[in-house]
C-alpha cells in the first residue's frame, strides 16, 4: 500500500534521514516513533509532498490511493468559521465532479484512450467517496461533539482540542484508504482518545501514527517503526508499544553483551601479545639479545626464533586493531539522548497549598459551580475532563488571569507557582532561548548555557529565536525555566503534550521526585496512572475528587 525506498534528507548539511527505507501494507496501523527532532514529521511531509527528498522514492499501491493527514500543527485558519470550514470540504466535490464532467465528454470521443479511462476511474472512486463523506457529516459531527456550535462560530473560539476533533472530522469524512497522523492525541481528552482508539481498530485502511502516547499505541499499533538517532535509519518491530519495549530491552542486552565480550578479548589478546613481545628483545639495529661466544648456529637459531616471535605479536595486534576500529568492530551502545530534569531544592509552603471555596468559573456562563477543594502540600493532582469543559478556564483562574464568576481562590503562605501554558504562549517570541533564560536573573553565562545543555539546547541552537523552535523544543524550554525558578507549585497545562516517549519518561521520575505539589492538565493515561496522588475529574460542571490508592 505504501513503499519508502532509500529516502535521504539533509537540512543545512546535518542528516536527518539516511536511506530510509520501510512499507505499510493493507489493514496494518503501523506506529512511527523517535526522539524530537529525529524526523518523524518530515517523513509524514515528503510522503504528503509538502517537502522533497534528496534521494529515494516513495510509492503508493495503487497509485489513486486516497490519503488523509493530520499534521502536527493545528492548521484551520481562525478567520474561518466551522461551517466555512465544512464549507471547503464541500468545494472539493464540486471540483471533483467538474473534472469528471470534462473527462467523461473526452473519453466518449476517445473510448480507447487508455489514459482517460485511468483517469476516469480514478476520479469515480474519488467522487464515490466525497459524496459519501458528504452524507455522513450529520453522523460524524456529533460523535466529535461539535454539533453543539453553531456553524458561524469562529474555529478561533475552539479549544486545542475541538480544534484537533474538527480537523479529524474533515479527515475522516474524506473515507481515506491511507491515513498519516502526526500526533493525532495532542489536545484529545480521554473519551476522545478511547473513540479514536476503537474507530482505528475498525478502520479497514491502513495508517501511519506518529505519537508520543504510550497507551494509545498500545491499543492502536500492531507493529512500531523506530528512527535511530545516530544511524538516522529505521528499524521496524512487530507488536504494539509494550512488544517493541521488551525487543528493544532485548537488543541493547545483547548490544551490551557484544560490546563488553569484545573489550574482554581485546584485553586478552593486547595482554597474549604484549606477553609474546617480551620472549624477543632486540638492541637497536635489530640484532639478537644472544651472549657473546655463541656459535654462528645458535646465534642464527636464537635471531630466527626471535623474528618468529615478534611475527606472532604483530599478528595478535592486528586482530585487535579489527576489533577496535575494523569491520568487527563494536560501538559501545548509547541510550538514546534525553533531558536530566533536576528540581533542585525547593522551599517549604504551608500545608494548603490552594483553597477553592464556593468557586464559579466561566466567562458569561459558569463552566464550573460550586467548587469546595484543597490542595495540601506534596499532593500530586491531575485534572482531567472533555474539552472545553473548564480545566484551563480554572488553571487561568487561580493565576489570577482571569476572574472568577463568584467565590474565592486562595494560595497558602510562602507558595510560589510556576506554569507551564498549553501551547507555551508565555514564552516570548522574539527572545532566544539563552536570552530567556538568562533574564531570569539567576544564573551567569556560563551556568545558562550548562543548565540549557540539560533540556538539550547545545551550540547555536541557543541562539535560535522561541517562535522558530518546534512544539518539543518550546516544552523544553518552558520545563527549564521552571526548574531554574525553583517554584514550589506547579500549575502544569497539558505539559507532555509535544515530548518524546524518552523525554516524558524523564519529566515522570522528575516530577515524583518533585517535593513541591502539582496540579496537572494531563490525558495521557499511562502518565496519569505513574504519576498522580490524586484526581480531579470534571464533569457536568462540578469536579469529582477521586483519592487514588
Amino acid at each position: 500500500m505504501l513503499s519508502v525506498n532509500r529516502i535521504t534528507k539533509t537540512y543545512n548539511l546535518d542528516l536527518v534521514l539516511d536511506q530510509v527505507t520501510f512499507s505499510i501494507k493493507p489493514h496494518e496501523r503501523v506506529g512511527l516513533i523517535g526522539v524530537n527532532g529525529s524526523g518523524k514529521s518530515t517523513i509524514m511531509r515528503i510522503l504528503i509532498g509538502e517537502e522533497t527528498a534528496d534521494s529515494g522514492t516513495h510509492q503508493l499501491s495503487p497509485y489513486d490511493l486516497t490519503v488523509g493527514y493530520l499534521s502536527q500543527g493545528l492548521e484551520i485558519p481562525e478567520s474561518l468559521s466551522i461551517g466555512a470550514y465544512l464549507s471547503s470540504l464541500a468545494a472539493t466535490t464540486e471540483d471533483i465532479e467538474g473534472k469528471f464532467q470534462r473527462i467523461s465528454t473526452a473519453l466518449s470521443n476517445e473510448p480507447d484512450d487508455l489514459i482517460l479511462q485511468k483517469e476516469y476511474d480514478h476520479l469515480l472512486t474519488q467522487l464515490s467517496a466525497s459524496v459519501s463523506a458528504q452524507s455522513s457529516v450529520a453522523e460524524i459531527l456529533p460523535v466529535f461533539g461539535l454539533d453543539a456550535f453553531d456553524a458561524d462560530t469562529p474555529t478561533a473560539h475552539l479549544s486545542g482540542g475541538q480544534k484537533t476533533r474538527l480537523i479529524l472530522a474533515g479527515i475522516l469524512m474524506a473515507n481515506p484508504q491511507l491515513l498519516l497522523l502526526d500526533e493525532p492525541t495532542n489536545h484529545l481528552d480521554i473519551s476522545m482518545l478511547e473513540w479514536l482508539e476503537n474507530w482505528l481498530n475498525r478502520y479497514q485502511g491502513a495508517a501511519l501514527i506518529v505519537s508520543h502516547d504510550r497507551t494509545f499505541l498500545n491499543n492502536t499499533v500492531n507493529a512500531i517503526l523506530r528512527i535511530d538517532t545516530r544511524s538516522h535509519q529505521i528499524k521496524r518491530y512487530e507488536g504494539n508499544y509494550t512488544t517493541y519495549l521488551e525487543q528493544r530491552l532485548n537488543e541493547q542486552e545483547r548490544e551490551w553483551q557484544s560490546y563488553q565480550n569484545q573489550q574482554e578479548e581485546i584485553a586478552r589478546l593486547t595482554a597474549s601479545a604484549a606477553q609474546v613481545r617480551s620472549k624477543a628483545t632486540f638492541r637497536k639495529g635489530g640484532k639478537s639479545d644472544v651472549k657473546a661466544g655463541t656459535d654462528g648456529f645458535t646465534a642464527g637459531f636464537f635471531k630466527n626464533r626471535a623474528l618468529e616471535t615478534i611475527r606472532r605479536a604483530k599478528s595478535i595486534e592486528k586482530r585487535v586493531d579489527r576489533l577496535m576500529t575494523g569491520e568487527d568492530h563494536f560501538d559501545k551502545p548509547k541510550p538514546d539522548w534525553e533531558m536530566k530534569i533536576d528540581f533542585s531544592e525547593i522551599p517549604e509552603s504551608g500545608r494548603d497549598v490552594l483553597v477553592l471555596e464556593n468557586l464559579v468559573i466561566g466567562y458569561q456562563q459558569p463552566l464550573l459551580d460550586e467548587i469546595n477543594l484543597i490542595l495540601r502540600y506534596g499532593q500530586r493532582c491531575v485534572l482531567t475532563g472533555e474539552n472545553g469543559s473548564g480545566k484551563t478556564t480554572l488553571i487561568k483562574t487561580v493565576l489570577g488571569q482571569m476572574p472568577a464568576l463568584k467565590g474565592g481562590v486562595r494560595l497558602g503562605s510562602n507558595v510560589k507557582v510556576g506554569y507551564m501554558a498549553q501551547e507555551q504562549e508565555n514564552l516570548p517570541p522574539e527572545l532566544n532561548p539563552y536570552e530567556t533564560m538568562y533574564r531570569l536573573g539567576l544564573m551567569n553565562e556560563t551556568q545558562t548555557r550548562y543548565h540549557l545543555a540539560k533540556f538539550l539546547f547545545k551550540g547555536d541552537e541557543v541562539f535560535i529565536p522561541n517562535q522558530n523552535l518546534s512544539y518539543g523544543e518550546r516544552a523544553r524550554l518552558t520545563l527549564a525555566c521552571l526548574v531554574a525558578d525553583g517554584c514550589n507549585f506547579l500549575l502544569l497545562d497539558e505539559p507532555i503534550n509535544h515530548l518524546d516517549i524518552p523525554s516524558r519518561t524523564q519529566f515522570e521520575q522528575a516530577l515524583s521526585a518533585f517535593q513541591g505539589t502539582i496540579l496537572a492538565v494531563i490525558h495521557d493515561r499511562f502518565f496519569i496512572e505513574r504519576f498522580a496522588t490524586e484526581i480531579w475529574q470534571v464533569e457536568n460542571h462540578r469536579i469529582n475528587q477521586i483519592i487514588v490508592a
